[in-house]
């Protein structure tokens, strides 16, 4: 029976510290402009500094964190000019893939994005926006992936992960919620009646106005995204 070698274990280690930072800053606990140290980070994981200081560098090549001189370290402020590229390259790509699905027949559209109809148009509405959040990146995702395109789909991936924490914001008013519903409904139901046209204009206009909220995100958004995330849920 093998066992890990140490640099597996370092790996294991940074990896864990990753993820854990990560997921601090994209559930608001950690906002824009937060400094923390490696040693808070390494007693509150129960790791030695050297994985979290691997983590760290390698969120700062993400471009989730920056290191301060003689100060630790800082979650990066949010640069509104590279999320709105994005935008426009996540418009390029999913425009694309719809008028894919839209040349397809009304029963194999139907059949590739059964689970997103499902959810959708069926199942009842959900109200939690971390749930719609996810959700709504699946939508997405899965109008890439039955282009059947695995360059398309990783590179929309990519491109999701780096806008995830923006567009999580979207899902923290109830109005939000209830736009990403109507408007993923009117986009199924265009793709599955070959309405391309319509169908293209309702996605452009969703995402765009996902894109223009990104200039409305203020401290204060954030602040009361945190405070909704530290909420503790209630049966």
């Amino acid at each position: 029976m093998s066992h890990p070698s140490n640099t597996q274990r370092r790996e294991a280690l940074a990896d864990k510290v990753y993820y854990a930072v990560k997921q601090d800053i994209f559930d608001f606990r950690l906002l824009p402009g937060d400094r923390f140290s490696e040693n808070e980070l390494a007693e509150r994981l129960n790791v030695s500094r050297t994985p979290v200081r691997q983590a760290l560098f390698r969120l700062a090549r993400e471009g989730y964190a920056e290191v301060i001189f003689r100060s630790g370290w800082q979650v990066k402020a949010f640069d509104f000019d590279y999320f709105e590229e994005l935008y426009d390259l996540r418009i390029l790509l999913e425009c694309e893939a719809v008028k894919r699905l839209c040349a397809l027949s009304p029963s194999r559209s139907s059949h590739a994005l059964a689970a997103e109809k499902a959810f959708w148009i069926e199942a009842p509405v959900l109200s939690t926006g971390q749930q719609v959040a996810l959700q709504d990146e699946a939508f997405h995702h899965a109008l890439v992936a039955a282009t059947e395109n695995k360059q398309f789909t990783l590179l929309h991936r990519e491109l999701t992960e780096k806008i995830s924490i923006i567009r999580r914001l979207d899902f923290t008013r109830d109005d939000r919620i209830t736009a990403t519903y109507q408007q993923h409904r009117a986009i199924l139901h265009a793709i599955f009646h070959q309405q391309s046209e319509q169908a293209l204009s309702l996605l452009t206009d969703h995402i765009t106005e996902s894109k223009a909220a990104v200039r409305n995100i203020t401290l204060h958004r954030l602040q009361q995204a945190r405070r909704t995330a530290q909420v503790p849920a209630t049966d």
